[in-house]
């Protein structure tokens, strides 16, 4: 015999309903919602490029040249101990050295460190950034800082040109260089620059490549014109009296 019965709650007078019982116990946030941005105190932003400079990265420094227009630049030339003597026209590569402000008025940091690397190396003030390696990474990094906007084709045609300067005509055969001279004079009979209507790092680094493989003299019509172009804006033509 049970020592109590406990009455059914279900069907008696006063019973609870399933409406009336809570659906949850309490309330969490929502996680997915977008984190705000995180705020800008004004620190300078600092870019930091080894190079090696007995193979300048010429296409870096015609970008210096362009980001000095767009933005107030604190720009400063070192010499690592694994070099034992720099070129007096590298180590003023920045040009002459100006008057320095105080450095919270310079919105970007722009360093280079002659070094003895195999390849340029670029770190930038971002703690979760990854170091950048090779000219040709590094010269898309500071080209997107201009903030120019591409659709999937003309990003994909401005990377192939960028890779192909870099492994074809400035590190590849004489073989590999002639052909890239063609395709680039084939292109440069449809449009002025080689991505289109206006300049972007496609143009810079296939130049600078040129510059250094004494490639120039034999470059088709289209070439020769393209680098008086590219030679008529002032970050170009400072690069040239580097090689002189």
């Amino acid at each position: 015999m049970p020592m109590y019965k406990v009455k059914p709650l279900h069907g008696a007078p006063g019973a609870l309903r399933a409406e009336q019982l809570p659906s949850c116990m309490y309330r969490l946030p929502c996680l997915h919602r977008a984190a705000p941005p995180a705020q800008d105190y004004g620190a300078l932003k600092d870019i930091v490029i080894n190079a090696n400079p007995s193979l300048p990265p010429l296409s870096l420094l015609v970008l210096h040249s362009l980001l000095c227009e767009h933005y107030k630049i604190l720009s400063a030339v070192h010499t690592h101990s694994s070099v034992k003597s720099v070129p007096e026209s590298l180590l003023k590569c920045f040009g002459e050295p100006t008057k320095k402000q105080p450095r919270h008025e310079y919105q970007l940091g722009f360093t280079l460190i002659w070094k003895d690397v195999p390849k340029p190396q670029m770190k930038f003030s971002i703690q979760t950034m990854c170091p950048i390696e090779g000219e040709g990474n590094i010269a898309r990094f500071l080209f997107s800082l201009f903030g120019q906007k591409y659709n999937a084709v003309t990003s994909t045609l401005i990377d192939s040109w960028v890779d192909t300067a870099i492994f074809q005509l400035k590190e590849g055969s004489s073989k590999e260089r002639g052909a890239v001279l063609r395709s680039m004079n084939a292109a440069l009979g449809k449009t002025p620059w080689l991505v289109g209507n206006e300049l972007t790092v496609a143009d810079i680094v296939a130049w600078c490549a040129l510059q250094q493989t004494g490639s120039t003299n034999a470059a088709p019509a289209n070439v020769q014109k393209w680098m008086k172009s590219c030679e008529n804006l002032a970050p170009f033509s400072s690069v040239i009296k580097l090689l002189k």
